[in-house]
């Protein structure tokens, strides 16, 4: 028993959702900063005012991951989640131009990212549900497409705005522009619109027709099954609880005596926090108490492989790409254009071509999205990955040497083929090696290497920026540009001819 080829369009109908989330996901990156230092912020405090959409996407999407894999309703497994996460992004994208203050911003961020992650989470392993592995790399890629159309316009928005309707993109002090807040009501309607297009036009296999899927499956190619002893893998599971939780330690201490600066305290006493959380499910654990927590904290020790291989590659990729995301206004305008005025003309002239240039980007993306899947069946996936990571860091590192706006276009190129490929082949390596029973939560727990490379950046970035680089962004984009190269020399170690990976204990 296989699951059947879908065909072009039903492909299309159940990656449209994409178009909406990339849109709102895009006009976040793309203004956020932007509105964060309009209301007020300096330079150094941008990263930490971002520190909390990435914390809550740590915590929101291995959760939903995991009931998504056991829901089951009129709307199916994956589509409940994707409507309940439109509703609640779309809200938070009107509110978010329209906050009075800077904290009640950052909030709205916090709430907006949450719930773009609700959304966000089941669409990856909504393709590992519908589609035969033959055609999931298709699936990715029209995934990556949609992600590349969406935020091509949204980013575009504000400019769009500005320049061909006539909408102001300047505002008295502590006032967001009305380019900016009218993008943010587009996308809210867009999100919402796009993601019920997908919850109507799309239909899923049931629990049953799952379990028989994975049953023939494992007929005919069985899977790789590491037997692990029960004692010492809660063993390991205290002693990794505990060297993280000594580690945290010693290093907020380190941070408290020398006085650095506080936002380091975040990645380190969430470092404990972990820790604790793992000592405290081993013992559980020890008197066989098995819920969804402990479910939860357990899994994460027992990656697949080819999983843990991926997850430097992820990291490095993804710190880079926040550097990007948080640093590219402020290079921009203070590097290139000589400007850190907020209520200046060139100011937001230039802001508005940060937003072209990440439209640019994803624009990139959108139009690569198909032939990296040709290049990879003629090559490897880890070759043809490689090679989009490098040129994504080559073209953060050539924005140092750049002074005019064509030039800023270009380096995105480069981005842009990185960026095609971050969205879908490491997805499309690491589908393979998930069992379908839990496939939405470990595509939950793949987003750790997303999160916390962005918890990391966020955290030491503007440290680096203020200590070490005169409070100059664009270092912050070398190290993003060297950081991406490093996540693709890093590909070339992962094993990707293990097709599934279950763990089972004794």
């Amino acid at each position: 028993m296989q699951k059947r080829n879908l065909s072009f369009w039903e492909i299309w109908n159940m990656s449209f959702g994409f178009l909406g989330i990339q849109f709102g996901f895009a006009l976040q990156n793309a203004n956020t900063s932007r509105i964060f230092e309009t209301l007020g912020a300096n330079v150094e405090d941008i990263p930490i005012l971002w520190i909390a959409a990435p914390v809550t996407g740590l915590v929101v999407q291995p959760i939903i991951g995991y009931f998504s894999d056991r829901t089951w309703t009129r709307l199916g497994r994956r589509r409940p989640y994707f409507l309940i996460g439109a509703i609640l992004s779309s809200l938070a994208l009107f509110i978010m131009p329209n906050s009075p203050t800077l904290w009640v911003a950052a909030g709205t961020l916090w709430i907006m990212d949450a719930s773009i992650n609700i959304s966000m989470e089941p669409f990856r392993a909504f393709v590992g549900d519908n589609l035969p592995e033959r055609q999931r790399t298709l699936g990715f890629s029209m995934q990556s497409f949609f992600i590349g159309t969406g935020a091509v316009v949204g980013s575009a928005l504000p400019w769009v705005f500005t320049n061909w309707i006539g909408l102001s993109n300047t505002a008295p002090e502590g006032i967001i522009p009305d380019s900016v807040k009218w993008s943010f009501y587009v996308g809210g309607v867009v999100f919402f619109l796009a993601v019920l297009w997908t919850v109507v036009k799309s239909r899923e296999y049931s629990p049953l027709q799952l379990a028989a899927f994975e049953k023939a499956r494992l007929e005919v190619s069985p899977a790789r099954v590491e037997v692990t002893n029960k004692k010492a893998n809660i063993r390991n599971q205290f002693m990794s609880g505990l060297i993280m939780t000594i580690t945290g330690l010693v290093v907020s201490t380190v941070i408290y005596y020398n006085e650095l600066t506080k936002e380091l305290y975040i990645l380190f006493v969430g470092l404990v926090i972990i820790g604790l959380l793992f000592m405290i499910v081993s013992q559980l654990r020890s008197k066989d108490v098995r819920n969804g927590f402990t479910i939860i904290m357990t899994d994460m020790l027992n990656m697949p492989a080819t999983m843990k291989q991926l997850a430097w590659v992820q990291f490095f990729s993804w710190f880079a790409l926040f550097s990007m995301w948080i640093y590219t206004t402020q290079a921009v305008t203070g590097h290139v254009f000589g400007t850190t005025d907020p209520t200046s003309v060139l100011y937001n002239d230039a802001a508005d071509w940060v937003t072209i240039m990440f439209g640019v980007y994803n624009g990139v993306a959108a139009a690569v999205a198909f032939l990296l899947p040709v290049l990879a069946r003629r090559t490897s996936n880890k070759f043809t990955h490689m090679l989009a990571l490098i040129a994504g860091g080559l073209g953060l590192l050539s924005i140092y040497f750049i002074s005019d706006k064509i030039g800023l276009i270009m380096a995105m190129v480069g981005v842009g083929i990185a960026w095609a490929s971050i969205l879908s082949i490491p997805y499309a390596m690491l589908s393979g090696a998930l069992p379908s029973a839990k496939m939405g939560y470990y595509m939950g727990v793949f987003n750790f290497f997303i999160v916390i490379p962005q918890i990391v950046a966020a955290t030491i970035l503007g440290f680096l920026v203020k200590e070490f680089f005169n409070n100059e962004p664009i270092y912050a984009l070398i190290i993003g540009g060297f950081a991406m190269i490093l996540s693709g020399l890093l590909t070339l170690r992962v094993k990707t001819n293990i097709k599934l990976d279950i763990s089972v204990q004794k």
